[in-house]
C-alpha cells in the first residue's frame, strides 16, 4: 500500500463521528482482541529464528481474524504487515522503522475519533534508540460507547537502571489514563516487559487503580501472584495459572459500560509454514462483551482530538436533575456547564469569554445541545453552542459556523452531562443522556 493510501486511512479514522442526531442506543455486543509483538527488528537484529519478511507477510494474514490488535516492535516489516492481506479498515500510520519509530500499530474494525503517540521519558540503554512508549485509540463500539484501547512497550531488561527506568514507564502511562481517559472505560495491551512475580516492576498498580487482569481473572481466578516469588515461566510458553508472561492485558468498564473478558489465550497456531514462531512473542488473544447502562444514554462526539479529556459519567447522582446552564464564550465557546439540584457543578474548559447562564424552572429540563465548529490555528475547536429545554427556551453563545449538529435527547429523556475534550476552550464535545 503507498505512504498515500497510509496517510488517508489515518486521517479517516479522526473524522469526528457525530452524524446521528438522535441516539439509537446499542446496548451490548462482544468483540476480539490481540496483543503481538510481531519481531519486525531487521532480521540482523532480531531473536527471532523465522525469516522476518516471510514471517511478517503471514502474520499480515493471521491477525484478520480479530477486531481490535495491537502490535509492538512493527518496524522494518511494516508494508508486509499491513499490504500482504490485512484488510482491519482502520490502522494506524507507521512511524518508521527501527531508530526512528516506536514500532506501535493498531488495527481495528471499528473507527477511532482521537490517536495519540507518546513516548517515554525515561530509559536506558539501547531502548534510548528508539522513541518507545505508548499509543492511544478512541475506539467507537457503537454509537455513543466508547473504549479507550492503549497499546504500548515499555523499557526492557531486568538491571537495577531498566527497573527504574520501567517503573517510571508505567507510572508515566497510568498518569496520563488518569488525565484524559478519567472515567472512561479503558484496555491496556502490549509488551510489558513486566511480571507480577518480579519484585522490581509494578504492574500492580494498575489493579490498585480500578484496572482487572485478564489472566489474572480468567486463568488464576482473581488470584494475582505475589511479588518476590519464583518466576512463573513457561517454556513453551501457553495459557496457564503456572504461566505468567510479559504480554498483558488490563481493562476497566465506567459507569456507563460494563467491560468483561471472557477469553484469555495465549495462541499456539502461530507457526511459519517451515514449523517456527512467527514472532518471538507469542500472540495473545482476549475476547470482551459489554453492555451499558440501562438509565444512561451517551451521543457520539463533535469537534477536535486537542485539549484533555473529561466524562462527567463517573460524578452523575443516580437521578441527576439540571438546574442551571451555563456558557463562557467570545468568538468560539470557552466553558460548558451545568448544575445539578443534587449540588454537582460540572464545567469544562478555561476562564475567557463572557459568562451567561439559563435557571430551568421547576420541571423543565434540557431536551437538546446544537454545537458547531471550526478552526483556530490548525486545530477544531467549538465555536458554537445552543441549548434548548423543554419549555422552547434556549442558552446561546459563540459564533455559528457550517459544521454543525444537533444532540437530541431521545424521548423521555434528558440531557444531564457532557464528555469530550478541552483546555482553554471547548475542543469537542458529547453529551449524557438520563431518562426524565
Amino acid at each position: 500500500m503507498t505512504a498515500l493510501k497510509h496517510i488517508v486511512r489515518h486521517l479517516a479514522a479522526l473524522v469526528p463521528l457525530c452524524l446521528l442526531h438522535t441516539p439509537v442506543q446499542a446496548d451490548a455486543g462482544t468483540f476480539s482482541t490481540l496483543t503481538y509483538n510481531v519481531a519486525g527488528l531487521l532480521e540482523v537484529f532480531s531473536s527471532a529464528d523465522s525469516d522476518r519478511q516471510a514471517a511478517t507477510e503471514q502474520i499480515s494474514c493471521y491477525v484478520n481474524e480479530f477486531d481490535i490488535v495491537n502490535v509492538q516492535e512493527d518496524f522494518n516489516y511494516h508494508a508486509a504487515l499491513y499490504d500482504t492481506c490485512d484488510d482491519h479498515a482502520h490502522r494506524s500510520a507507521t512511524t518508521g522503522g527501527m531508530g526512528v519509530g516506536s514500532g506501535l500499530n493498531s488495527m481495528s474494525r471499528f473507527a477511532y475519533t482521537d490517536w495519540d503517540r507518546v513516548s517515554w521519558d525515561a530509559c536506558n540503554g539501547v531502548d534510548c534508540l528508539t522513541p518507545k512508549g505508548f499509543t492511544l485509540a478512541r475506539t467507537r463500539l457503537a454509537e455513543g460507547v466508547y473504549v479507550d484501547i492503549y497499546n504500548l512497550h515499555t523499557q526492557a531488561q531486568t538491571e537495577e537502571a531498566d527497573l527504574v527506568a520501567r517503573r517510571a514507564d508505567m507510572l508515566q502511562l497510568i498518569n496520563y489514563i488518569e488525565t484524559h481517559s478519567a472515567a472512561n472505560a479503558v484496555i491496556v495491551m502490549g509488551d510489558t516487559n513486566t511480571r507480577y512475580t518480579r519484585s522490581g516492576d509494578n504492574m500492580w498498580e494498575f489493579l490498585n487503580r480500578g484496572f482487572s487482569d485478564a489472566w489474572v481473572d480468567l486463568i488464576r481466578s482473581g488470584d494475582t501472584p505475589e511479588a518476590g516469588i519464583d518466576a512463573l515461566v513457561c517454556d513453551p510458553k501457553i495459557t496457564s495459572a503456572n504461566c505468567e508472561i510479559v504480554d498483558k492485558i488490563v481493562y476497566r468498564g465506567n459507569a456507563f459500560i460494563q467491560l468483561d473478558a471472557t477469553l484469555y489465550d495465549v495462541r499456539q497456531d502461530d507457526l511459519t509454514y517451515d514449523g517456527l514462531k512467527l514472532s518471538d512473542h507469542p500472540p495473545v488473544q482476549t475476547n470482551f462483551s459489554w453492555s451499558t447502562a440501562s438509565n444512561l444514554q451517551m451521543s457520539d462526539f463533535w469537534g477536535g482530538p486537542h485539549g484533555s479529556g473529561f466524562n462527567d459519567v463517573a460524578v452523575l447522582p443516580a437521578n441527576p436533575v439540571v438546574s442551571r446552564v451555563t456558557l463562557r464564550a467570545g468568538s468560539r465557546i470557552d466553558n460548558i456547564g451545568l448544575s445539578l439540584s443534587q449540588g454537582n457543578v460540572l464545567s469544562h474548559g478555561g476562564n475567557g469569554g463572557s459568562e451567561s447562564s439559563l435557571t430551568l424552572n421547576s420541571g423543565e429540563y434540557l431536551t437538546a445541545l446544537k454545537v458547531c465548529s471550526g478552526q483556530k490555528n490548525d486545530q477544531t475547536r467549538i465555536f458554537y453552542a445552543r441549548f434548548t429545554t423543554s419549555q422552547n427556551r434556549t442558552l446561546t453563545g459563540g459564533s455559528s459556523t457550517s459544521s454543525c449538529t444537533t444532540f437530541n435527547a431521545p424521548a423521555g429523556w434528558q440531557i444531564v452531562g457532557f464528555k469530550g475534550r478541552a483546555g482553554d476552550e471547548l475542543d469537542k464535545i458529547g453529551v449524557i443522556y438520563a431518562p426524565q
